[in-house]
């Protein structure tokens, strides 16, 4: 059963849903990384060095189960493998763009209180 689904049986408040599907240590940062376009396993690799292969890989999962993004493999050796958004994933834009706006904010916040 997708997690999608599972947080929508348990929740029956729409904020608590989103949060569910794009709740995860990684996954903001994964669908933010993939707003400028499709990216391959090894690029998200490098975008999130502090990610492990293990937990980037069951997070690109759960993004694709939930239909926030696309995989796909293209026949060639080496096999290549991209990442894209869905449009669902698409609609994400806004709302990432200003938690990126917020998470700036707060930093500044937080130093300036940390300078006093």
């Amino acid at each position: 059963m997708a997690k999608t689904r599972q947080v929508q049986e348990k929740s029956r408040c729409a904020v608590e849903t989103a949060l569910g599907v794009i709740g995860g240590r990684w996954k903001g940062v994964v669908l933010f990384k993939l707003l400028a376009g499709a990216l391959r396993f090894s690029e998200l690799r490098r975008e999130l060095p502090d990610c492990s292969q293990r937990m980037l890989t069951l997070q690109l999962r759960e993004l694709e189960e939930d239909g926030l993004l696309t995989r796909t493999v293209f026949a060639e050796v080496p096999p290549r493998v991209e990442y894209e958004l869905t449009d669902l994933g698409k609609a994400l834009r806004p709302m990432l763009q200003d938690l990126r706006a917020w998470g700036e904010r707060y930093k500044r916040s937080v130093a300036a209180r940390a300078a006093e």
